[in-house]
């Protein structure tokens, strides 16, 4: 028996160590970023900035850029803390960090030593290190299989358009007749994709973290993924809320017929 206890105790601390030497690759949220028109960020675009005297200007549009260059990611010694937009950072999440592209941005990046590519959404600045051009996140680099490497040489491409004039925060307020709630039609839209099996896939990891009830719907030739139904105006907050510190922003409420 005593020798059994050990064996269970000695299994136990090496799956423990296991799990705290490397991340884990489970939680990725392995679908690309969806572009869309969001309002700039009030903190992450100053003229210039400085850090580790070398001053850096935030381009004065996204527009047509395309650089090539090498790529780094960052993860556990940054997860959880603010980035430069004021958003906490998810290493699980498809973002990155750019030093001058304005924020947020939608880039498409591609691995040139394998060919594989990625949607991500910049909202942090970075990588102050000399000879490189853009900062993934985990769930980015392991995408792009660099995880091992710390580094690659690719191509990053802004698609979708330009951040837009900072507007004030709308509320959930129901301006028709039509009362918002009372039927089971509110729902929380998290993404919508050409490819069902990368719907099927963020649904598995929302149900993962423990969020719902999920679901999907089909038309317009998209499949879209849904939270809900959502009774309240504080319900839809809270589910935002969290969302977001998922890493989860590309964010629509809708009201089904």
């Amino acid at each position: 028996m005593r020798v059994r206890a050990a064996l269970l105790l000695l299994l136990l601390a090496l799956l423990v160590a296991g799990c705290s030497s490397k991340p884990k690759p489970g939680r990725a949220v392995t679908v690309d970023a969806v572009p869309r028109a969001e309002p700039e960020s009030r903190y992450g675009n100053p003229d210039t900035y400085t850090v580790r005297g070398k001053t850096y200007r935030v381009r004065d549009s996204n527009h047509g850029y395309r650089e090539r260059g090498i790529a780094s990611w960052y993860g556990p010694g940054f997860h959880g803390k603010r980035t430069a937009s004021g958003e906490i950072y998810n290493m699980y999440a498809m973002t990155a960090a750019h030093p001058t592209l304005r924020l947020p941005a939608y880039v498409r990046v591609t691995n040139l030593e394998n060919g594989r590519s990625v949607v991500v959404r910049v909202n942090d600045r970075g990588p102050f290190v000399e000879n490189r051009i853009i900062d993934l996140s985990y769930a980015a680099a392991k995408q792009l299989d660099m995880i091992s490497s710390g580094t690659a040489r690719v191509e990053v491409e802004v698609v979708g358009p330009n951040p837009v004039a900072a507007m004030p925060a709308v509320s959930h307020v129901n301006t028709s007749k039509q009362p918002l709630f009372g039927r089971d039609n509110v729902f929380i839209q998290v993404g919508a994709f050409s490819e069902m099996a990368n719907a099927r896939r963020l649904m598995q990891w929302l149900q993962g973290e423990g969020l719902g009830p999920v679901r999907e719907q089909q038309f317009g030739g998209m499949t879209r993924v849904w939270i809900g139904p959502l009774d309240s105006a504080g319900a839809i907050d809270a589910m935002i809320a969290r969302l977001n510190r998922l890493g989860l922003f590309d964010l629509q409420v809708i009201t089904a017929p």
